[in-house]
């Protein structure tokens, strides 16, 4: 049975699922297609897609898994610049600390039943309404990556360049520091301000306050010389004002 219009004033929230489990992808459209309030956008087996999945379309609403492989969902969150609502899917009830203090809207234990779901749908409807006359929060200036059983903290200042490498990246910072992280090179692109972090070649992605020189296909950084691609080159001229 479907539940209808039980909001004053109707909210429609695009939504997105993020979850390794198929079951659990599975059973959650099969509840958010019983809410009118919610529409399902794509359904993400991991944080990869689902960084994709928020890069192609405007999401209000997440629905995030938390002991994913690879990333998990409370570093994916804590990764985006201008993070949705986000509602915690998970068997583990030792995460809801972290995941309140991520200002995670509800945490839902698996197994979810279709009422407690409900109800916190309708909590992010509420904080949607309330939210929505806001201006936008400042991005933050840093992103955090894994290192071993770490988080890491960096500083966008401190990020001179980043190098792929296979499904992998190194990020290279001031005073020859490195970090060695399991990332995409598109993933760390769309975690960093594009007004100041331009990709220059498939493999390569630079923090713009750290050019030095550019002559012909080459920029010069106080680390390295990056090599400039011929379809990332016009973009990158015209944020230098070339």
């Amino acid at each position: 049975m479907c539940i209808r219009d039980s909001h004053p004033a109707m909210i429609k929230l695009n939504s997105l699922i993020v979850d390794d489990e198929p079951i659990a992808r599975n059973l959650l459209e099969s509840y958010i297609e019983r809410i009118p309030e919610v529409a399902l956008v794509k359904k993400c087996k991991n944080a990869t897609e689902a960084y994709n999945a928020l890069h192609e379309s405007p999401i209000d609403l997440v629905f995030l898994d938390i002991q994913m492989p690879t990333i998990t969902g409370t570093e994916f969150l804590r990764s985006l610049r201008k993070p949705p609502l986000v509602i915690f899917t998970t068997a583990h009830a030792n995460f809801a600390l972290e995941g309140f203090e991520l200002n995670s809207v509800d945490y839902l234990l698996k197994p979810i039943v279709f009422e407690r779901f409900y109800q916190a749908v309708q909590k992010a409807i509420d904080r949607r309404t309330l939210v929505a006359p806001r201006l936008v929060q400042e991005a933050p200036s840093h992103i955090f990556v894994r290192q071993h059983a770490k988080l890491v903290r960096i500083e966008h200042a401190d990020i001179e360049f980043i190098k792929a490498e296979k499904d992998f990246c190194w990020i290279f910072c001031k005073e020859k520091t490195q970090y060695f992280v399991s990332m995409h090179l598109k993933m760390l692109e769309d975690m960093l301000p594009p007004n100041k972090f331009q990709r220059t070649h498939r493999s390569y992605l630079v923090n713009l306050s750290k050019i030095k020189a550019l002559k012909g296909n080459v920029l010069t950084l106080a680390l390295e010389e990056i090599p400039i691609g011929e379809n990332y080159r016009q973009l990158l001229l015209e944020k230098l004002g070339l």
